[in-house]
This record gives structure tokens, C-alpha cells and sequence, in this order.
């Protein structure tokens, strides 16, 4: 990979985070202005071999539970509705691309489709907004963010 590794602090916050070990390699690439973590970048395989379909997650608490109720509200049905069918295909080719630049693995199973692993529509707006976050064109996630407060964040690694 071309990002760096985290720190063990960051793995110990992102793990504490989530509740679990990370079974994969990961670099902080959003943060707070404080330097929580906010986005993380996962390789594409996880450690075992198994594809990691996910390359951006949202890690941060009070945004994952900010988009969970949108959620909720019918937030991915709605923004689905509300962007253009060509601009929301262009993110998830998009994705998929730079998933694939960053695998290193190339003799495994490889992961398919592009934000939140679906190839066509919104399946998840968390990684939509993810995504968003890194600089990505991604309609959906731009729609999420206008909705919630994201401007004490900066983006760190990554890649294009």
C-alpha cells in the first residue's frame, strides 16, 4: 500500500471504535481537527486473503450515528431519488478504480462494485459519505454531508 501504517494509538482508538480487532490493514485518512479518526482507508483483502469490499469506512461515532437516522428516515431511498443516475455510477466506477489501484494481492479473489459494494443505486450512505470525505465526486455523499455538520475535519494519505 502507499499509505502509511497507523500508529499503534491510532489502531488502539479505530479497534476501540469499533469494538473489535481490524482484520485487515488500514491508514486514518480523515480526521478531526482534533485528530480523532473519521475515515479510515482498508486494503482490499483482509489479512486472511478475504476481499475487502469497503475501502472507505466511517469510523467516526457522532457520524456514523448522524447518518444511521438518516437512514432511518428513508435517507437512502431519497438521496437515491435525488442525484442523477450518471453522476451516482461515475462514483461508483470511480471506486471501484481506485480499489483496484490499491490492491495488492492480485492472485486472490478480488472485490466487486463500487461504493458500499454495490455496482448500481445507494446501498449504504455511511460509505457513501466516506467516500465523499476523501475528495471523491460522489453526489450522494455530498448530499449527506450538506445535511450534517462535517467542518472541523481534514483529509490526510490519501490516495487518488
Amino acid at each position: 500500500m502507499t499509505f502509511k501504517d497507523p500508529s499503534i494509538d491510532d489502531v488502539a482508538v479505530v479497534e476501540s471504535l469499533l469494538g473489535r480487532p481490524l482484520k485487515g490493514r488500514f491508514a486514518v485518512v480523515v480526521r478531526r481537527l482534533d485528530g480523532s479518526p473519521v475515515v479510515i482507508e482498508n486494503e482490499p483483502h483482509l489479512r486472511d486473503g478475504t476481499p475487502m469490499p469497503t475501502l472507505y469506512w466511517l469510523v467516526d461515532p457522532a457520524l456514523h450515528d448522524a447518518v444511521s437516522r438518516l437512514e432511518g428516515d428513508g435517507g437512502v431511498h431519497r438521496y437515491e431519488d435525488l442525484v442523477d443516475p450518471g453522476g451516482l455510477q461515475r462514483a461508483h466506477d470511480e471506486y471501484a478504480r481506485r480499489r483496484l489501484a490499491a490492491t495488492v494481492r492480485t492472485d486472490l479473489v478480488q472485490a466487486a462494485g463500487g461504493v458500499g459494494g454495490t455496482r448500481v443505486g445507494v446501498k449504504c450512505l455511511h460509505a457513501h459519505l466516506a467516500y465523499f470525505l476523501v475528495g471523491a465526486d460522489d453526489p450522494v455523499g455530498a448530499l449527506v454531508a450538506s445535511a450534517l455538520d462535517v467542518t472541523d475535519l481534514r483529509v490526510d494519505n490519501v490516495r487518488a
